[in-house]
């Protein structure tokens, strides 16, 4: 699924051989809502589009992982809550998730990742 027609929702992230529950944010206001307010995440959320992020108001360390277009991981760092990321030039999609789970993954700066949609209702 290319990202740029990615909509809010549920959707599976696919790195190497390990599928991880993604939720999806792709409006505005799922993006500026992020994972503030929450104590933990279950999986990963992908915000697209999105350069850079920050962890003002977090309760909870995350991973980030900045992605290019094409789904290539550009970086890969772990913010403390309270911090503001530099926004990644190149960047188009940001990944984030609980702080450690990213390396348990495989996602390292040169992986491409794919995402699933699933779909949504019966």
């Amino acid at each position: 699924m290319p990202p740029a027609a990615a909509a809010d929702g549920p959707a599976l992230l696919h790195v190497g051989g390990v599928t991880i529950p993604l939720e999806v944010a792709a409006t505005l206001r799922a993006r500026s809502r992020g994972l503030l307010g929450r104590d933990g995440v279950e999986g990963a959320l992908l915000l697209t589009p999105a350069g850079g992020v920050h962890t003002l108001g977090m309760r909870f360390p995350i991973d980030v992982a900045y992605l290019g277009r094409d789904l290539r991981v550009l970086a890969v760092r772990t913010m403390r809550p309270g911090r503001v990321g530099l926004p990644r030039p190149r960047a188009r999609h940001v990944l984030e998730s609980a702080a450690c789970s990213m390396a348990g993954w495989g996602l390292v700066p040169g992986a491409v990742v794919r995402v699933e949609p699933l779909p949504i209702g019966p």
